[in-house]
């Protein structure tokens, strides 16, 4: 019995106070030791929610982002390699009068939303002004359009600085059926990140060979039209 308290004791040292279970000659700690734990807890927007992109949706480099929470409600954004965030860009304006009604003025009541307005995947949903350009912003998705983010109205930098949490567009509920049939062409993060490697390097390979090209005419006084 003494041996078994003493055990106990120098576990619980171990784990710097964490809760520890003794069964048999087994001691098992109850929760993660306090240097396991992270310095953050994890935002929400990452534990409880699936991360789904689409790019080039539509215009090539209009990329997007759609957070699905377990409960069927879709966060729409913009995705870090959207043309209109690119490093040099400044976002002026976020507009949602877009089609016969501004998307801001679709309020949606009742705990079912039944008045909730259903919109296609390629409806608009905002347009982004970013430096002289102005850019359509869809829903990439069929579903009701619960919310859009009229604080953007006010501070569209937000698009910039908190693309992923504040700076979201809209939050749309699509029916099960009509998002396994979305599904099907949205890429999971990893798929996402892997199509953005691949695509940052054909840009650094087609750059090289222009270098390249104009070297060979500075030399030559001739542009090579074909290797």
């Amino acid at each position: 019995m003494e041996e078994t308290e003493a055990r106990l004791e120098e576990q619980a040292s171990n784990n710097d106070g964490a809760a520890v279970h003794s069964s048999g000659d087994e001691t098992v700690s109850l929760y993660p030791a306090a240097q396991d734990l992270p310095l953050h807890p994890p935002q929400a927007i990452h534990s409880n929610y699936s991360h789904f992109f689409v790019v080039d949706f539509m215009k090539e480099n209009h990329d997007q982002y759609i957070y699905r929470h377990n409960n069927g409600l879709c966060i729409i954004g913009l995705a870090p390699t959207h043309i209109a965030l690119r490093n040099d860009a400044v976002v002026t304006a976020v507009d949602f009068n877009v089609g016969k009604q501004s998307r801001a003025e679709m309020k949606v009541s009742g705990k079912r939303k039944n008045d909730a307005r259903v919109l296609e995947p390629t409806s608009a949903l905002c347009k982004v002004v970013s430096d002289d350009a102005t850019y359509v912003v869809r829903c990439c998705v069929r579903g009701a359009l619960l919310e859009v983010n009229e604080r953007l109205m006010k501070e569209p930098t937000l698009l910039k600085t908190k693309a992923a949490s504040e700076g979201f567009i809209a939050i749309m509920m699509p029916r099960p059926g009509d998002w396994k049939k979305a599904l099907a062409s949205l890429l999971t993060a990893e798929e996402y990140d892997g199509c953005v490697h691949c695509r940052n390097s054909k840009l650094e390979n087609q750059t090289r060979f222009l270098i390249s090209k104009a070297i060979r005419y500075i030399g030559t006084g001739r542009w090579v039209t074909h290797e």
